[in-house]
């Protein structure tokens, strides 16, 4: 298509999060890390310098990575683990201690859980930032931040930090993530909530920190109820209920089916949407005077977000996970199934089925079933273990160093290292130009899915423009207004693309 095709020319990518003045575009370090300048910053110059002095400088030895993180090990924090199912209130619990603080800083998985969070805090007249890979919201005199958990910053005092679905500390993709939080922010009180299937593994990362841990059991708030019977004719669809499969294909032939049969129309939720239209589409499914009153959804609602669904029905037991087609796991059924009967909503009972027969019987064993214990967090090193290691190797080439350093690494056994191919294929890239090693480092670790063609080109885009520039202009990579209403499923997923990769910038 013509659109498409200009944009692969002329779309804008960046792998950090940017703001913009007027038509520039200026890069911001999406962790809060060590100063490039200076390879080891101050607060961390005197770990390296004992580390060196005790005889056992090896940068490769990543078997106590607590240590990457001294302002937090200044501190002596009380840590309290909020678990049990969903809907249960230990987020809720969590977020009032986070009002009650003079600052503090919300981490969760999500944007719209991250919006979900600032916008409650800013209601109540506590002013928070909002920072995620894709908006950057700062309040005049806030205090308190919510993010992403990619954006934390560990540099930051606070008196009170919150880390949403901790049991993402296993996913290998981003778990490495919520283990920075967990062990970085340098907090007075830490609130980590999440899968008691977590507990273990963070009592035991956290006995190396010296820290005093609390854990708090919940049990849900309202019934769940497992249905013996699949939905059987669509016609049995009623106001409330929330279809959730796993493809955008999926998503919208369910859509078009469903409002077909003339009864209910839908509101759409799933990962790819810009974050404003999520936004809209569950709020207008909650609105009581909308008529949207069927939801279909991806599993991004099984991230706590607050949807008022009295069913939620599984069209599919099986998901694409990026490399395989795999049934679902416990944890991932019994969080999707757990958002139906909010407490408090007008769904006091939620009720969970599928759309075949032949899916009850995972459904019903997976909600029987305890999670599985979490064995081990994700890891990735810092820039300044990284920064060392090519100083020692003498080479800015960032692919060689980044690649030696994982084969070397040694880990305790609470620890993998964090997938690195598509950080492995940015490296590749931008080896080619002329970029600092910080820089390059800030590219590898950027969210960008090199599966997607729009999203590799507009990486590649605002790379060599900003190793020519340091500045990269919209209005020479981007012309406002070629883009059409998409009126196939290939021509809005680009279209997702291209919005994705553009909002990240703007």
């Amino acid at each position: 298509m013509a659109a498409a095709a200009l944009l692969r020319r002329r779309v804008l990518s960046s792998p950090h999060a940017v703001s913009s003045c007027r038509n520039a575009v200026h890069v911001h370090c999406p962790f809060s890390i060590s100063d490039p300048h200076s390879v080891v910053n101050s607060t961390n110059s005197r770990f390296w310098r004992s580390y060196h002095n005790s005889g056992k400088f090896d940068l490769t030895d990543m078997t106590h990575p607590h240590m990457w993180y001294p302002k937090a090990r200044e501190k002596k924090r009380n840590v309290y683990l909020h678990v049990g199912p969903t809907n249960s209130g230990k987020t809720y619990n969590a977020l009032k201690r986070l009002e009650a603080s003079s600052s503090g800083v919300y981490c969760g998985p999500l944007r719209l859980l991250a919006r979900e969070v600032a916008q409650r805090l800013n209601k109540i007249n506590v002013p928070c930032n909002l920072i995620t890979g894709q908006e950057r919201d700062e309040i005049e005199g806030a205090k308190h931040t919510s993010v992403t958990v990619e954006m934390a910053d560990v540099t930051t005092e606070y008196q009170c930090a919150v880390i949403d679905e901790i049991q993402m500390v296993g996913c290998k993709s981003r778990g490495f993530s919520f283990t920075r939080a967990l062990l970085g922010l340098c907090s007075d009180e830490l609130h980590v909530c999440g899968d008691p299937a977590a507990v273990p593994l963070i009592q035991r990362i956290l006995e190396a920190t010296g820290d005093l841990v609390t854990v708090q059991y919940y049990e849900r708030l309202s019934p769940l109820v497992p249905l013996k019977s699949p939905l059987g004719s669509f016609s049995n669809i009623k106001a409330g209920d929330c279809f959730v499969t796993f493809s955008r294909r999926g998503i919208y032939s369910l859509k078009k089916r469903i409002e077909m049969e003339g009864k209910h129309l839908c509101s759409v939720v799933y990962g790819s949407l810009p974050p404003e239209t999520r936004t809209k589409q569950a709020t207008m499914f909650n609105d009581d005077t909308s008529d949207l009153n069927v939801l279909v959804a991806s599993d991004a609602i099984g991230m706590g977000l607050n949807l008022n669904i009295s069913r939620i029905i599984f069209s599919t037991m099986m998901k694409f996970d990026g490399f395989n087609f795999r049934e679902l796991t416990i944890s991932e059924i019994k969080q999707i199934a757990g958002r139906a009967g909010r407490y408090g909503s007008k769904f006091p009972v939620g009720e969970v089925t599928c759309l075949d027969a032949e899916d009850l019987p995972l459904l019903h064993s997976s909600l029987k079933s305890p999670s599985p214990i979490i064995e081990r967090a994700g890891l990735f090193p810092t820039f300044d273990l990284l920064a060392l290691y090519s100083r020692l190797h003498g080479t800015d080439f960032f692919h060689p160093i980044l690649e030696r350093f994982l084969e070397k690494a040694k880990l305790s056994p609470d620890y993998f290292i964090a997938e690195c191919e598509d950080m492995l294929k940015v490296a590749a890239i931008v080896d080619d130009l002329p970029l600092g090693l910080y820089d390059k480092y800030l590219f590898c670790i950027s969210p960008v899915d090199t599966r997607d063609d729009i999203s590799v080109q507009g990486l590649v885009q605002f790379a060599e423009n900003y190793a020519r520039k340091g500045t990269v202009r919209l209005k020479e990579i981007f012309t406002p207004g070629t883009l059409q209403v998409p009126k196939t499923h290939n021509q809005l997923k680009e279209l997702e693309s291209v919005h994705k990769v553009l909002k990240k910038r703007c």
